[in-house]
């Protein structure tokens, strides 16, 4: 078992191209999570949906590290995966919306955005809902010897629930090439993990001998750092492994959860988006080290608005499903 400290924090090989990639790409996830929430306000939106804000560093840091074809599985809180792993914001707000331009035709919703095509195998409303899926994927990746390997996202909430434990066992016993991701927001909905997570989290998929790391959620380099090395020993064929991204959502559980003084406090709140935020972070290291100016982010900033503007006004204007669809791609 190693932690952070134990590792070099940063990967010295990332280019500014790259660095400068994975700050669109965190800026993008912040902008599509505010247009969701304001299509939630609207009432534009059906249902409610869980924000991202505040854990970018996560799904970017270990999405880079991937190739294109290699899978993820993601969680209720899952846009920031979907967008880290190639999603088009187009597709996603139509999903959202339940129009048939959706990844899913409308049917999915917020909470089960799947796209095959970059090897998202779907988000899931299920706590730890998915740890089998990534499991099964990366045992078909070794049966085929396809190279590929597969990430399983999941919230620390899902630290109390059995299949986490069976399938990394089993990922351990047959050295499969799966990665578990936890992401440690602090808060299993409206309560501290503290309260309901008892002992060192490394201990516990140490115990199955799979190494296990934590690291610092909001440093994207770090993430990515910590990421890369484990991709890298699975894809060898050296089997699981575990990172630990200790970060914060910004927001509520879900976007209905605005008054939240009652479980944390807002001067916390403002603590982390101030002084923690994953965006500032890469940014000022980046004109720390003369690799961009404020007129570089200035211009990505606008482009991004721009995109997801456009990408906004594509869902609402597109067309809801037909009643024939009722009963397609229905299997239970």
């Amino acid at each position: 078992m190693t932690t952070a400290a134990q590792r070099p924090e940063t990967n010295a090989a990332l280019g500014k191209e790259q660095l400068l990639r994975m700050y669109r790409r965190m800026y993008s996830i912040r902008q599509f999570e505010e247009h969701a929430n304001d299509l939630y306000l609207r009432a534009l939106m059906p249902g409610l949906t869980h924000l991202y804000e505040g854990e970018e560093a996560v799904a970017v840091g270990i999405c880079e590290a991937l190739r294109p074809d290699d899978y993820i599985t993601s969680t209720h809180r899952g846009h920031g995966h979907c967008l880290a792993k190639g999603a088009k914001p187009d597709r996603m707000f139509a999903e959202l919306l339940g129009k048939e331009a959706g990844y899913c035709r409308g049917k999915g919703g917020s909470m089960h955005i799947a796209d095959p095509a970059t090897g998202n195998l779907g988000a899931n409303a299920i706590v730890g809902g998915s740890a089998g899926i990534a499991t099964g994927a990366a045992f078909s990746a070794k049966k085929l010897g396809n190279g590929r390997i597969c990430v399983c996202f999941f919230g620390e909430g899902a630290l109390g629930q059995g299949v986490l434990y069976e399938v990394m066992n089993m990922a351990q016993l047959w050295k499969l090439p799966v990665i578990y991701a936890c992401e440690n927001n602090m808060y299993n909905e409206y309560t501290h993990y503290s309260e309901t997570t008892s002992g060192d989290i490394l201990s516990r998929p140490a115990a199955f001998g799979l190494p296990a790391e934590s690291v610092d959620g909001q440093d994207v380099r770090a993430v990515h750092a910590a990421a890369s090395r484990f991709v890298e020993r699975a894809r060898a064929g050296a089997g699981p492994a575990f990172l630990l991204c200790n970060t914060y959502r910004y927001r509520g559980h879900h976007v209905g959860d605005i008054n939240r003084e009652y479980y944390r406090a807002k001067q916390e709140e403002q603590r982390w988006s101030s002084e923690r935020d994953p965006i500032n972070i890469l940014g000022d290291w980046l004109i720390q080290q003369k690799l961009a100016d404020s007129a570089q982010f200035e211009r990505i900033q606008a482009e991004v608005k721009a995109e997801m503007n456009a990408a906004v006004e594509f869902a609402i204007a597109a067309p809801y499903p037909t009643v024939d669809e009722a009963e397609q791609d229905v299997y239970a």
